[in-house]
């Protein structure tokens, strides 16, 4: 008799700690598209940069989490060159913008939570690279020695920080109806202060 009351007793700690420990989601991964205002000059004047975000969390309990997150904008340009005999060309200017972080997230991930307010605060590395291409009819006489395509790139520090919300859809997927952050760079010796905002799907 003790021991099937014990047994019996190990089966209901057993299936209540089951039942505790999934009462929140343990991973979530996020895909969508990423909009980042890039500060591209030292005036503060910032360009829109298109391009997509993609994380995954690992959620340690039901509020917190350890999250991985990879971005990449694109912006192509190009600015016009005249030359003194009164001829015109251009450089046209290719710029990627790569941010690799990490950090911690805030969010309520009970399983049956509808809306899911989040925030988070995460540190890295930031790759910038811009492929310059001189329109040789106005290079010469404009640029008569620097004319010439190259590319220019730098790996420094980055963060984001701020947050959004998600809606439930079903017990698998979540749709991500804004998030918005704060991504500060520190490249080619000046500090970049961007804005990204992002929409997309979480998956569980």
């Amino acid at each position: 008799m003790f021991r099937t009351m014990l047994i019996l007793t190990t089966i209901a700690v057993c299936a209540s700690i089951a039942a505790a420990q999934s009462d929140y989601k343990k991973f979530e991964f996020f895909g969508g598209y990423s909009h980042n205002f890039v500060n591209t000059d030292s005036i503060d004047e910032r360009e829109g940069f298109h391009g997509f975000e993609t994380a995954a969390t690992a959620n340690l309990s039901r509020y917190f989490g350890l999250k991985f997150d990879f971005s990449a904008h694109f912006k192509d340009r190009s600015i016009p060159l005249f030359t003194i005999q009164g001829g015109s060309g251009s450089l046209d200017i290719d710029s990627q913008v790569y941010n690799f972080l990490g950090g911690v997230q805030l969010k309520d991930n009970a399983t049956d939570s509808t809306f899911k307010p989040f925030a988070h605060a995460l540190v890295g590395a930031a790759h910038a690279r811009n492929k310059l291409n001189f329109n040789p009819a106005g290079c010469v006489a404009v640029f008569p020695s620097p004319c010439v395509n190259q590319t220019v790139s730098e790996t420094g520090f980055a963060g984001a920080f701020g947050g959004g919300i998600d809606i439930r859809v079903n017990d698998r997927i979540d749709v991500r109806a804004i998030q918005i952050d704060y991504n500060p760079t520190r490249l080619f010796d000046s500090t970049q202060h961007n804005f990204r905002i992002g929409v997309g799907i979480v998956i569980h």
